[in-house]
């Protein structure tokens, strides 16, 4: 009773909540003002900032995931053929798993900024024409993906590390005595091993990815333009800055986390038949 009861408060309660916003006039100041239907889900598909923000968010997510995944597991299959253990190495490599959002992100502010920067400074010393990578929207767009996965990768690798622990060293030794070279090894004993864990990883890295807030917060700001809104952040600027529309804010994050809930299904029902085909 005790955990339901903590349940009820701590989701159930929200959900009613933010159900009740998406389908009433609400402002910041005065929620819960009368009945409009539908008209703020209306209001949110007309919206083409919102939309737009969908969109990249789909693409940074995915992209991200990938990008972190395959970074990730490499990186443990390198630490795990030094032995059982991390090591200073794969400690160092853990830092920026603990580091503060925020953090990350004005340390990696302060240095792309192309006066006075970190990188601006090595680029003057080498005589090479500086840039600024948060100058364009490409750019910045890719700038986030690579903070993203300079923070989440040593998450992929922990995870996948683990896994590699676990693989049947039995197994591994007969391949070896079949003429197995190391690639053939990984390729036919290692990676279906370790395939569940990373499929559930990669997964589990889309969701994180779909919450991205605090970098395009503090980093880009959601600029140049729109390039980098993503739509935690929209869903930020319509309800808490500006213009206050608590309501049409519910109202997008309704249809954003139907949005996540389908491609999270469809991702979780591919690792599914992929594990079960294996």
């Amino acid at each position: 009773m005790p955990s339901l009861g903590g349940l009820a408060v701590l989701l159930a309660y929200p959900t009613i909540y933010l159900v009740g916003l998406a389908f009433t006039r609400s402002s910041l100041a005065r929620p819960l003002q009368q009945w409009s239907g539908f008209d703020n889900f209306v209001e949110a598909n007309r919206s083409l900032a919102f939309n737009g923000s969908l969109v990249r968010s789909v693409v940074f997510a995915l992209a991200g995931s990938l990008l972190q995944v395959a970074l990730g597991t490499g990186l443990a299959v390198l630490l795990r053929a030094r032995g059982p253990r991390l090591g200073a190495a794969g400690t160092l490599l853990l830092l920026p798993l603990v580091t503060p959002p925020v953090m990350v992100g004005v340390a990696w502010k302060l240095m792309l900024a192309p006066v006075g920067g970190s990188f601006a400074g090595v680029w003057s010393a080498l005589g090479v024409p500086g840039f600024n990578p948060l100058g364009s929207g490409p750019g910045a767009f890719t700038t986030l993906l690579l903070i993203d996965a300079w923070q989440w990768t040593p998450f992929v690798t922990l995870l996948v590390f683990a896994a590699l622990l676990g693989v049947d060293g039995e197994l591994l030794e007969a391949a070896q005595l079949d003429g197995a070279g190391a690639w053939r090894s990984f390729r036919s004993v290692v990676w279906p091993a370790i395939l569940p864990t990373v499929l559930a990883v990669a997964l589990i890295k889309v969701v994180i990815g779909f919450k991205v807030f605090d970098l395009v917060v503090v980093v880009t700001e959601g600029g140049p333009g729109v390039s980098t809104i993503l739509s935690s952040y929209e869903i930020y600027r319509t309800g808490l800055r500006g213009q206050y529309d608590m309501g049409t804010a519910a109202a997008e994050t309704l249809v954003f986390a139907v949005v996540v809930g389908v491609i999270t299904a469809a991702l979780t029902a591919a690792r599914h038949r992929v594990v079960r085909d294996r």
